[in-house]
């Protein structure tokens, strides 16, 4: 019979007993391996949120900064448009070819706005709206309701949530005998 270990139970050098750790220093080894696997996932897990929050974030801001420059370029053309308008109203007739043209041109301004997400408020008879219009003057008559847009002076431009600009607006008032 041969035995590995040696006089008093001691381990030749070469056995296998003697490469083998004592069990104690397996498990703690292990359980540091199994640690450090753990903080490496948790590290990587966060890692990939990060990532994920930078690239909803550079999404959300490039979203933002596409809508401001829109907004910016379309509120840099409004006065070119109020000066096609201004032509329009002082045109000599409407069969001339040239103010024909200048309508068109002044109508495809209008619907590049409302495409833009900017469409034109110039309604008159509806309940007055402080997100979109801007009172301007007041008129006091019998023929509306208070609060009612009498007359559009300047229209306005964007919906309740985007307004470009505000429609410029008379808003009717009750008729008060007090008042001279």
């Amino acid at each position: 019979m041969s035995d590995p270990a040696g006089p008093a139970g001691q381990a030749h050098p070469g056995s296998d007993e003697a490469e083998a750790a004592p069990p104690d220093e397996r498990e703690t080894e292990a359980a540091a391996q199994a640690e450090a696997l753990a903080k490496m996932e948790d590290l990587w897990r966060r890692a990939l949120a990060d990532a994920d929050n930078v690239r909803k974030r550079a999404a959300r801001d490039g979203a933002q900064l596409r809508a401001q420059e829109r907004a910016a370029v379309s509120l840099a053309w409004l006065p070119v448009l109020d000066n096609l308008e201004l032509a329009l109203a002082h045109a000599p007739s409407a069969g001339d070819p040239l103010v024909d043209g200048i309508a068109a041109i002044r109508s495809q301004a209008i619907d590049t706005l409302a495409r833009l997400g900017y469409p034109r408020i110039d309604a008159e008879n509806v309940a007055f709206d402080p997100r979109i219009h801007e009172v301007v003057s007041v008129s006091e008559t019998d023929e509306a309701p208070p609060g009612t847009v009498l007359t559009v002076l300047r229209p306005g431009y964007g919906g309740t949530d985007t307004i470009l600009r505000p429609a410029a607006v008379v808003v009717s008032r009750a008729v008060n005998a007090d008042r001279g």
